[in-house]
């Protein structure tokens, strides 16, 4: 949020440099992350001063240019070569001496320097009012008006203004320093603090509103005084739609509005004067000169001032007339009753609404305004008539208008105060100070909290509605400490706490021991938001629609579920790096996923591996080596060697998951433990991915719960083991797996590993077969292994494998 000092200004007597009230303004909680200087003119119109042409002749050696001789005060007259069809002798004009510097139109800037234009000495330039910044034209020098003084600095003749803008880091409780005045209300009760006496805060008198007449008045109904408590609304007639003074104009730019013309840049002006959005509508285009504040069925068509269509819910307040909707009430105007150069007659809104309403509706339409942003939070609902009335006085002045109604209010008595009970005692035990009861009272009073009768302990105090999140006694006794000062409180040299050993869970060491291997082996781990875009459910059938949870009120509809799986997340950071150039990624994250199973929220913890480009760089000693499937296999399979995890209690099987074009699930029963494959091109179409991408989710928690609790350690083996390979034709269909899975069923004692080493597919196979190649190890603890016994053992293997899945020997 940016907030203007001489805004501030307006309302409080500042002493107190830029510098200091940033150091202030960041003590009392409202962070201040920017300070910019603003010029009303950029570059101030420094170095430009006001000079006469005393001379002026013809350039000999160019006919489009002229020399001159220009009087600036200093007592010495400038050589100056213009180019400039109107410029004359006797004229005042403006002058850039040597070392202004001037902008440009591309945003730089460039140097008045004394020169030599076609053999003629040139000591400045005569400018046009495009190349000072203060006009478009160029179609010749400025000239002044010939009672002006020559030597005149250009920003004093002009009125240049200079501000300083606070870039303010509101959090979402504050609502009532979102506004100019809440910020100086908050600035009062500090400087009276430190200063030790009164400070005053100016409010702007609204004591001079009449009416004029009643010819213009438009009633209003409200129809949902739940969404809408408070509706004021007043006219004003015979206005002229024109650019603002400009001192409106400079006001809004520099905190970074755009002034539009003279009765919208009063609304915003009140907006961040206040925090009180006002809406104003062009009263002819009022049809049955009603106004009907109302919601409207569902899937009712709505135009927006952006000239979108929009489908409205049943929820959301819309301002109405007699026949059709005008605007959605504290979020956006609609694109038919605005204000435009034609309009005459105005009808000005100042409204409360109901924060969740609003909230609920910007959320909905992705839409987040200056209005809503003040509205969500909630506004003071005591400001709205001071806020129309000041506003219309405004655009009666400014517009040349005449308030033409009475002014009308739906909650004409206001709004309470509410009351709090607050001891100082137990205040500064909370502190930890002690904080005399005067100087409480005197902030509270400061900060416009009424103090009343108490018990001498307990104090009632009188917040007023727009403190929304002062309603407990310890938000008061926050209020008292951030005007106090965080920094006067004394920091004690005791540690006052009881130091207790919290031994990490198991899942926790596991995932610290994972993620160190995985990074020492050149892996990056990501973290993403647990929400993601709601179409992603669309993408698998790996889920009914019923298990997916849905967020009510989505900040966006990028976030508009929770995800059901990391893959999405996988996808998003790898189209991301892509994006930037960063092909070759070896990716992983440790995340929730989140389904919803009968009437019950699951919420399970998974690890996702996301691996694509090239795994190895072209480099002197070797070509480029892509990423494969093998790459995510051997990070799995580390990672249950480094968990103690024996492989062989894990089943692998082709993966049915739809996500992959091929690849394997790893079981424990009939329970998917791990699933990883190449990802399917339709996916990798939705996220604008070209290259292969390798995808692996793991069910963290599942596999945490197979480690191995105890390890075993023995002797290095005495005898040796034996190494006798097969060649085996099998059924194309037929997986490694089984043959695996079949040769420790046969020899449980002697067997110690099993190796695929080779696969052939192709010329000289016979249709539907394909060769695999296996190593087998076999070692005896207790002997060394004779060939009979090692022949007897591959006998039994290939008879097995021969009898179960037809295998033959090649």
């Amino acid at each position: 949020m940016k907030i203007s000092y001489n805004w501030l200004s307006q309302y409080l007597q500042l002493e107190e440099s830029p510098e200091e009230i940033s150091a202030l303004l960041t003590s009392i909680g409202l962070e201040v992350e920017g300070l910019e200087k603003f010029e009303s003119i950029k570059g101030g119109l420094q170095g430009l001063i006001v000079g006469e042409v005393k001379e002026k002749w013809q350039h000999p050696n160019a006919d489009k240019l002229s020399c001159t001789k220009v009087d600036v005060g200093t007592g010495e007259l400038l050589s100056i070569v213009c180019g400039a069809p109107n410029v004359e002798s006797g004229q005042k004009v403006i002058v850039a001496t040597v070392g202004t510097k001037l902008p440009s139109e591309d945003g730089s800037e460039f140097e008045i320097k004394k020169a030599k234009i076609r053999g003629e000495a040139s000591e400045g330039m005569i400018c046009a009012e495009d190349e000072i910044g203060i006009g478009e034209s160029h179609d010749g020098i400025m000239v002044l008006p010939p009672d002006s003084v020559i030597g005149t600095p250009a920003a004093k003749l002009f009125k240049v203004e200079i501000d300083y803008v606070f870039e303010i880091g509101l959090t979402p409780n504050r609502a009532d320093a979102a506004s100019h005045f809440g910020v100086a209300r908050d600035l009062k009760a500090a400087l009276a603090h430190r200063k030790g006496q009164d400070v005053h805060l100016k409010k702007p008198p609204v004591e001079a509103f009449k009416a004029t007449n009643n010819e213009l008045f438009i009633p209003v109904e409200v129809e949902n005084l739940e969404a809408c408590p408070r509706y004021v609304s007043v006219t004003i007639a015979n206005v002229t739609v024109q650019p603002s003074p400009s001192w409106l104009q400079n006001r809004l730019r520099a905190i970074g509005v755009r002034p539009i013309n003279n009765v919208v840049d009063v609304t915003n002006y009140i907006n961040h004067a206040f925090g009180q959005p006002l809406h104003a509508f062009d009263a002819d285009k009022i049809e049955g000169k009603k106004v009907i504040v109302k919601t409207l069925p569902a899937k009712s068509k709505f135009t927006t001032l952006d000239e979108v269509e929009r489908e409205l819910h049943e929820d959301d307040l819309m301002i109405c007339n007699s026949k059709e909707p005008m605007c959605m009430a504290g979020v956006f105007g609609g694109a038919k009753s605005g204000v435009t150069e034609s309009t005459k007659n105005i009808f000005l809104e100042s409204a409360y609404f109901n924060p969740v309403s609003i909230r609920k509706s910007a959320k909905r339409h992705a839409l987040n305004t200056d209005a809503s942003f003040r509205f969500e939070r909630g506004i003071d609902p005591n400001v709205t008539a001071y806020a129309a009335k000041l506003a219309a006085l405004m655009i009666a002045e400014v517009a040349e208008g005449t308030i033409s109604s009475k002014m009308s209010d739906t909650h004409p008595e206001g709004f309470p105060d509410f009351s709090v009970a607050f001891r100082p005692g137990k205040a500064n035990a909370l502190i930890g100070t002690n904080i005399p009861s005067e100087t409480m009272k005197r902030i509270l009073t400061n900060l416009e909290i009424g103090v009343g009768e108490g018990d001498g302990e307990t104090w009632q105090l009188r917040v007023p509605p727009f403190k929304v999140d002062v309603t407990r006694e310890a938000d008061v006794i926050e209020e008292v400490l951030r005007i106090y000062g965080y920094d006067e409180v004394p920091v004690s040299s005791k540690v006052l706490s009881t130091i207790k050993d919290l031994k990490p869970t198991e899942s926790a060491m596991a995932k610290e021991a994972i993620t160190k291997q995985l990074v020492s082996n050149g892996f990056l781990e990501c973290m993403t938001n647990s929400m993601t875009d709601g179409n992603y459910s669309t993408f698998s059938e790996e889920w009914d629609e019923s298990e997916i949870i849905v967020i009510n009120n989505p900040l966006s509809s990028e976030l508009g579920i929770m995800r059901p799986a990391m893959i999405f997340s996988g996808l998003e950071n790898a189209a991301y790096n892509v994006n930037r150039q960063q092909s070759n990624l070896k990716l992983f994250e440790f995340g929730n996923v989140y389904r919803v199973k009968g009437d019950a929220f699951k919420e399970e913890e998974h690890l996702s591996i996301t691996v694509s480009g090239q795994a190895i760089n072209d480099t002197w000693r070797s070509a480029n080596l892509d990423a494969d499937w093998y790459e995510l296999k051997a990070a799995f399979e580390q990672i249950l060697v480094r968990l103690g995890i024996d492989n062989s209690k894990l089943k692998t099987n082709e993966t049915e998951t739809d996500w992959f074009k091929f690849g394997l699930d790893w079981k424990k029963g009939d329970k998917v433990i791990a699933s990883a494959g190449a990802v399917s091109d339709r996916l990798k179409k939705k996220f604008d991915l070209k290259k292969e991408v390798f995808f692996m989710e793991i069910r963290w928690r599942e596999l945490v719960k197979m480690r191995q609790r105890e390890i075993s350690i023995g002797q290095l083996p005495k005898y040796p083991e034996v190494r006798r390979d097969l060649a085996l034709l099998v059924d194309e269909a037929l997986e490694y797996a089984k043959l695996e899975e079949l040769a420790f069923q046969t020899e449980r004692k002697l067997l110690k590993s099993v190796t695929l080493f080779d696969v052939y597919q192709g010329k000289g196979m016979p249709e539907g077969k394909k060769s695999y190649g296996l190593a087998f190890s076999l070692r005896d603890d207790s002997k060394t292994l004779t060939d009979q016994e090692v022949d007897k053992t591959m006998k039994r293997l290939f008879e097995r494998f021969n009898r179960e899945v037809g295998a033959e020997l090649r």
